[in-house]
């Protein structure tokens, strides 16, 4: 690892030590690297925006720089364009988002602007200096439903999630996959709220899991409320975004956690250093290399359990594939053939619930 860097002149330093190493077509900053973060929610969400503020904070400690950051910028492209523009006034030259509704407005300041590097999580839209980026969420999920699969006394495990969308039905799906690695007879209720952020709804699914004799709560949605709603109840739960001990500590059992720096410090050196090319479909980050990893885990986790878990974590680094075929739908229909894994594409496009589900995408 690159010694802590004590000053942006220093990364300048570190720029110019590598500047012979960098490819024709690779992207080349104007000037010293100067980062700025625009949050579309407030920096304590307690979910998606704190995990990346928390890490925008690591990074500051890593590199020994000032990264700052504006916070409450709607997915509005009007508000959005003069947030970055403001900054690239400043002399910013790295610009990172926070939002997939960023998508279009960083791709039109990107061409704008061709000497500003532009990341944005959870975007969609790619070019010579912009590069949108997810983690491979599934992968963390199906560590966390291997503790669910382990504390469950009922066989029923539930599951509150955002909107049916590819990358949410894939958590839902890898947690019974990472569940049935510990307990094979457990099954899974879930429940889409239809936003990503709604606390009242989330309480209602909860609750009516808990109703179901449901004794463990996964979740894939912004706010603590599904741990709140466990810890209330009696039972266990766990996490999603980050740590969410923090809110439940008797409930929640283990979380899946945003871990950005991992991903975001070597890519700023790679882009100080004149060798980032950004991936014109997007970086879809394994938990080897940032993104998501596992918070685990919680007292009432056994060792025993614990140890299984970090084992099979060390198997997702070394390659193995959460959905390793056979994979049946609820209908029966084979999804991923004996042998065989999905590719990205498929994962993306992901439109069912798998064997074991209960639930609709409906």
């Amino acid at each position: 690892m690159i010694k802590r860097i004590v000053a942006i002149a220093a990364v300048a330093v570190l720029a110019a030590g590598f500047a012979g190493l960098a490819h024709a077509d690779t992207f080349k900053l104007d000037g010293d690297p100067k980062p700025a973060w625009i949050y579309f929610n407030v920096k304590n969400d307690g979910g998606w925006t704190q995990a990346i503020d928390e890490a925008r904070q690591r990074m500051e400690a890593e590199l020994g720089i000032e990264i700052p950051f504006v916070e409450k910028v709607p997915e509005i492209a009007s508000e959005i364009k003069p947030a970055a523009e403001r900054y690239i006034r400043r002399g910013h030259n790295i610009i990172i988002g926070s939002a997939f509704g960023y998508s279009d407005a960083f791709k039109e300041l990107s061409e704008r602007y061709p000497e500003v590097a532009f990341l944005n999580p959870a975007g969609t839209t790619n070019g010579p200096n912009l590069q949108s980026f997810y983690g491979r969420t599934y992968e963390s999920q199906y560590l966390c439903g291997m503790v669910a699969g382990a504390l469950t006394k009922s066989n029923k495990i539930g599951f509150v999630a955002a909107n049916p969308f590819g990358l949410v039905n894939w958590t839902v799906n890898a947690y019974l996959l990472g569940a049935r690695q510990l307990n094979p007879d457990v099954t899974l209720t879930v429940v889409f709220t239809g936003a990503w952020n709604d606390p009242v709804k989330e309480r209602a699914s909860a609750q009516a899991l808990v109703e179901q004799g449901i004794d463990v709560i996964g979740q894939h949605v912004d706010t603590p409320t599904p741990q709140v709603v466990a810890q209330e109840q009696g039972i266990f739960g766990t996490g999603h975004h980050r740590d969410m001990r923090e809110f439940a500590p008797q409930a929640t059992a283990c979380s899946s956690v945003w871990v950005w720096d991992r991903y975001l410090t070597p890519t700023f050196k790679k882009i100080a250093a004149g060798q980032w090319e950004p991936n014109p479909w997007g970086d879809f980050i394994s938990i080897g290399d940032g993104g998501t990893d596992i918070a685990c885990c919680g007292d009432m986790v056994p060792q025993d359990v614990a140890d299984k878990v970090m084992a099979e974590r060390e198997a997702l680094v070394n390659g193995k594939h959460v959905f390793q075929g056979p994979i049946y739908d609820q209908a029966g229909t084979v999804r991923v053939a004996e042998g065989e894994v999905p590719s990205d594409g498929d994962l993306w496009g992901m439109d069912y619930l798998i064997q074991g589900v209960t639930g609709s995408l409906n």
